[in-house]
């Protein structure tokens, strides 16, 4: 799973997402996108897991670009411990995903390939998305 090897900060706040997307907001390497339509964090786990589902039903042909990293830690407590005794310890890493970004890219196969990999890998993404082309495209 995707995690930085180093971290300035070992815990991070939670924070919020604000607006639209400033970048990657355009295909740069592929034919084929998936776009987010919504403010959330996804974690490293679903990532890999929609990773995964496309180059399977790629089937080894064509190319695949992830355009976000998980690089926010999200701490959490044990269960049944009591209230204070400061933060929990980072267990998983986030990435905070405003609306209007590209999530994956693909190229080297066909629309209909490329439409149904999406769809199968969007499934695995808890926020809705979109598939987007390059114009002129097919």
């Amino acid at each position: 799973m995707l995690q930085p090897s180093r971290t300035k900060f070992r815990k991070a706040f939670k924070g919020r997402i604000h607006g639209n997307a400033k970048g990657g907001t355009q295909l740069n390497f592929g034919a084929f996108g998936l776009k987010a339509l919504e403010p959330n964090r996804i974690t490293a786990r679903e990532i890999e897991s929609a990773r995964r589902t496309i180059t399977r039903h790629l089937k080894r042909v064509g190319r695949v670009w992830i355009r976000v990293f998980p690089d926010v830690p999200v701490s959490k407590k044990p269960a049944e411990v009591r209230m204070g005794s400061g933060k929990g310890t980072p267990e998983y890493y986030v990435c905070r995903i405003k609306p209007g970004k590209i999530l994956f890219e693909i190229d080297g196969v066909t629309r209909a390939i490329a439409e149904e990999a999406f769809t199968l890998a969007a499934a695995k993404l808890s926020i809705r998305t979109k598939f987007i082309s390059r114009v002129g495209e097919e």
